[in-house]
């Protein structure tokens, strides 16, 4: 019994292992906005196959929880990197973290 339960859990972790880096299922951000104070709720997986939610408006115009970035559309972003941030929502207009 404990040889089957090894060989399945090996199994899972070759499987797992063999996969290339863009058929992993993408990670969450760790501190995710809540979708609730967002307008918009995209999300795009970043180079590091992180989910990340794109640049949104809050409805209360204040910075969600998880903005590193406020954008020059009034927008937040949460992006990981700086590269990129904002390219499409007029730069960046302020640096949150």
């Amino acid at each position: 019994m404990v040889a089957i339960a090894l060989a399945v859990v090996l199994g899972i972790a070759t499987a797992t292992a063999a996969l290339p880096s863009f058929a992993k299922s993408p990670r969450q951000h760790s501190s995710s906005p809540d979708e609730g104070q967002l307008v918009e709720h995209g999300h795009y997986v970043n180079k590091q196959g992180h989910d990340i939610h794109s640049p949104a408006h809050t409805k209360d115009g204040k910075a969600p929880n998880g903005a590193t970035a406020k954008c020059r559309d009034r927008s937040y972003s949460f992006s990981e990197s700086r590269r990129g941030t904002c390219s499409r929502h007029g730069g960046v207009a302020d640096w949150l973290q």
